[in-house]
C-alpha cells in the first residue's frame, strides 16, 4: 500500500515554504505572517494549531536558544547544568524524545540517545532567524517524534544590499562571546556567512552549595552559511549548513544527589544542511518542493566510563499544494528517511494528505492523514482534524484532534543485556491521542491579546527499560491535560506587557506524576522601547518538581535587558540575569548562576 501511495505523491506538487519576511518578524501569533512548519502555510491569525513564534528581538536577548524557548508556554527545559550542561525541550509534558526539532526542515534528533531527544545545550540564537513551536501531536505532517509538538528553526538569511554585521559580548565567569557575519542580496540570488564563538569558565555543573566548588568551562564556535539561487521561470534553490563544534565539562555521578565534581568532559560536533527547490505553476494555484537534507551528531566522552558515538539522519522530502476556487488547498507529501547510528541503520518512508476548507468567510478547516512504515517496527497511521473560526471581529475559536506516534529508537531496537539473548524484536511505536480547544481574543482595538488554549492527550505503548526483559519493552503510559494561557499589551506608543501562564498535569499509568515537570509555569516581562535606547524586565516562575533523587523546590528568577543606540548601526547592549540571586536548581542537583551581567556592542546592517 505504501508503494501505490507514494507513487501517487509523487505527483503531487509540493508546498513551497518560502522564509518569512525580517521586517514582519515578531512572536505575536496575531500579527499576519506565515507560519511554515504546518506544510500548509497559512497566517498565523487563520491557524487552528496552538503556536509560539519566536523571532530576532527575543533572541538577541538570549545567550542560548534554549533561553528563549523557556518562555513559551507549555514548553518545560530540563537542563543538567549552565553553560553547555545537556538541554532537552518537552512539550505539553511529552519527553524529549517525542519532540521533533526541525533546522531547515531537517529532522535533528539525536539517533544515538536511547530517546532520541535533541541536545539544545549548543545552539547559539546567533545563527536562528525565528523559531516556531507548534504543541500537541503533530504526526500527521512530520511523522514520527511529534507526539509533543514541533519545534522547527530557520536560521538566518541574507538581508537585501550587501555588508557586514556582528556583536561582541563579555561579563560574569570569565566569559566573551562574539560572531560576525557578511551577506549580500540582489536579483539573482543571496548569500550569507556567519560565525560566532562561546568561551567561558563557567560555573559546577553540581550545585556549589552541596561542597562542589570546580567550575565547569564550555567553549563553542558555531559556522552557518545559506544562499538562494534564482533559476527564472525554473524557480528558485534555498541551500542551508551550519556546524558547531563544542567542548563541554561536565560533573559524574554520585551521593547523595546524584551528581558530584569530577574532572569529565566531552567534544561533539553538531550540523545539519540542506537544499530545497520550490517553483510554482498555474499563476500560483500549484506550488512545489523537494528538499534534501542531512544531519549528524558525533560525541567523544571523556569520563570513568569513556565513549564515542555517531549518528546521522538524511532525508528525501517532496511535497505539494494545489488551490481551489473559493480558496479550498489539497495538499500531499512523501517523506524519505534514513537514521544510522555506530553502524546500525533503519529506513523509514511515509505519504500524508491534507484537505483545507474554507466553507464561509472566517472559517478554515483541515484534515489529514498519514501512513507510515519502517523496516524495524512495521508501521503506523495518524489522522488530525482541526477548525478555526473567527466568530467576531474580537475572538477567533480554534479547535484540534489527533493522532500521534513516535517509533523505537535504534538503541532501543538493538540494546541488550542482563541475560537476554537477542534485543527485543516485538518492540512497537509510541502511540498517541491528543486534543485541544482554544480561543483568541482581541480587546481594546487589538492592543491586548489573549491566548487560552486546554488540551489533554493520553499516550500507550511507551517503551522502558526491563531489567526482567534484559531490554526495551512497550510497558508504560502516560496522560496529561492542562491549560496555557498567554497575553500581550501594548500599554502606550512605547510601553508593552507580556505575560504566559500553563498548568500540567502529567501521571503515568500507575497514577504517579511525572519526573522533572512542574505542575504551574508562569512568565511576565514589561518593555520600554524608545528611538534611542529600550529595557525590559522579565520574570520565571516554576512551581515544585518531582525528580527521581529528590524534590526541587518552586523558584522564581528575574532578568533585566537593556540598550542604547549609539549610532545608526552600532547598539550598545547588556544584560543581567537572576537579578535578585535567588538559588534555585532546574534539575535536582544541578547548580544554576546566581546573580550574573554582560554587556556588548551589536554592529547591524
Amino acid at each position: 500500500m505504501i508503494s501505490t501511495l507514494a507513487g501517487l505523491a509523487a505527483l503531487t506538487l509540493a508546498q513551497g515554504a518560502p522564509a518569512a519576511n525580517p521586517e514582519t518578524e515578531t512572536s505575536n501569533p496575531a500579527d499576519v505572517i506565515e507560519v511554515t512548519s504546518v506544510r500548509l502555510p497559512a497566517p498565523a491569525s487563520e491557524s487552528a494549531a496552538a503556536i509560539t513564534l519566536i523571532g530576532r528581538a527575543e533572541l538577541d536577548r538570549a545567550a542560548f536558544v534554549v533561553d528563549a524557548l523557556a518562555a513559551a508556554p507549555g514548553v518545560t527545559i530540563n537542563q543538567t547544568g549552565a553553560f553547555g550542561g545537556v538541554a532537552t525541550v518537552r512539550i505539553r509534558g511529552a519527553s524529549g524524545g517525542q519532540t521533533l526539532v526541525l533546522v531547515d526542515g531537517v529532522p535533528v534528533n539525536d539517533a544515538t540517545s536511547p530517546g532520541g531527544a535533541y541536545n539544545f545545550a549548543s545552539l547559539d540564537p546567533d545563527a536562528v532567524e525565528r523559531i516556531e513551536i507548534l504543541r500537541g501531536a503533530q504526526s500527521v505532517i512530520w511523522g514520527s517524534d511529534a507526539i509533543g509538538g514541533v519545534i522547527a528553526i530557520q536560521t538566518r538569511r541574507a538581508a537585501p544590499g550587501a555588508g557586514f554585521s556582528g556583536f561582541a559580548e563579555a561579563g560574569s565567569f570569565d566569559t566573551v562571546r562574539a560572531g560576525a557575519a557578511f551577506d549580500a542580496s540582489g536579483e539573482a540570488g543571496a548569500l550569507r556567512l556567519g560565525v560566532s564563538t562561546f568561551n567561558t569558565q563557567g560555573i559546577s555543573k553540581a550545585d556549589e552549595r552541596d561542597g562542589n566548588t570546580e567550575r565547569d568551562g564550555y567553549d563553542a564556535l558555531t559556522l552557518h552559511a545559506s544562499g538562494t539561487l534564482a533559476l527564472g521561470g525554473a524557480g528558485a534553490l534555498d541551500l542551508a549548513a551550519r556546524q558547531t563544534r563544542a567542548r563541554t565539562e561536565f560533573d559524574g555521578f554520585g551521593l547523595p544527589t546524584g551528581v558530584i565534581d569530577s574532572d569529565d568532559f566531552d567534544k561533539t560536533r553538531d550540523r545539519s544542511a540542506s537544499v530545497r527547490w520550490s517553483n510554482s505553476f498555474a499563476g500560483e494555484a500549484l506550488t512545489a518542493q523537494a528538499l534534501i537534507g542531512y544531519s549528524d551528531i558525533e560525541r567523544d566522552v571523556f569520563s570513568a566510563f569513556p565513549f564515542s558515538a555517531r549518528g546521522e539522519r538524511s532525508i528525501a522530502r517532496v511535497d505539494g499544494a494545489w488551490t481551489l476556487e473559493a480558496g479550498h488547498r489539497l495538499a500531499a507529501g512523501l517523506d524519505l528517511e534514513r537514521s544510522q547510528a555506530d553502524g546500525v541503520s533503519s529506513r523509514q518512508e511515509g505519504v500524508f494528505v491534507l484537505g483545507e476548507l474554507r466553507p464561509a468567510d472566517g472559517i478554515v478547516l483541515t484534515g489529514g492523514v498519514r501512513r507510515d512504515e519502517s523496516e524495524r517496527y512495521g508501521g503506523a497511521t495518524t489522522g488530525r482534524i482541526s477548525a478555526s473560526a473567527q466568530v467576531t471581529e474580537m475572538v477567533r475559536l480554534r479547535a484540534n484532534a489527533g493522532t500521534g506516534f513516535r517509533a523505537p529508537s535504534l538503541f532501543q531496537t538493538t540494546f541488550f543485556c542482563c541475560g537476554a539473548t537477542a534485543p527485543n524484536a516485538d518492540l512497537r511505536a509510541e502511540e498517541s491521542v491528543g486534543y485541544d480547544v482554544g480561543a483568541d481574543v482581541a480587546l481594546a482595538g487589538g492592543r491586548v491579546m489573549v491566548e487560552a488554549t486546554w488540551f489533554a492527550q493520553d499516550i500507550t505503548d511507551l517503551i522502558d527499560f526491563s531489567f526482567a526483559a534484559g531490554g526495551y519493552e512497550n510497558i508504560a503510559r502516560a496522560d496529561t491535560y492542562g491549560a496555557e494561557l498567554a497575553a500581550r499589551a501594548a500599554l502606550s506608543d512605547r510601553w508593552s506587557a507580556s505575560a504566559s501562564y500553563a498548568w500540567l498535569e502529567a501521571e503515568d499509568g500507575a497514577g504517579n506524576r511525572l519526573a522533572r515537570l512542574a505542575r504551574h509555569t508562569a512568565d511576565a516581562a514589561l518593555s520600554y522601547d524608545a528611538d534611542r535606547w529600550g529595557a525590559s524586565l522579565s520574570g520565571r516562575y516554576n512551581s515544585e518538581e518531582f525528580d527521581a533523587n529528590g524534590t526541587v523546590p518552586a523558584w522564581t528568577r528575574f532578568d533585566l535587558n537593556a540598550r542604547y543606540q549609539l549610532t545608526s548601526r552600532l547598539e550598545l547592549y547588556g544584560r543581567v540575569e537572576n537579578l535578585l540571586d535567588r538559588h534555585y536548581q532546574q534539575v535536582f542537583g544541578y547548580g544554576t548562576p546566581g546573580r550574573s551581567a554582560w554587556a556588548g556592542l551589536r554592529l547591524s546592517r
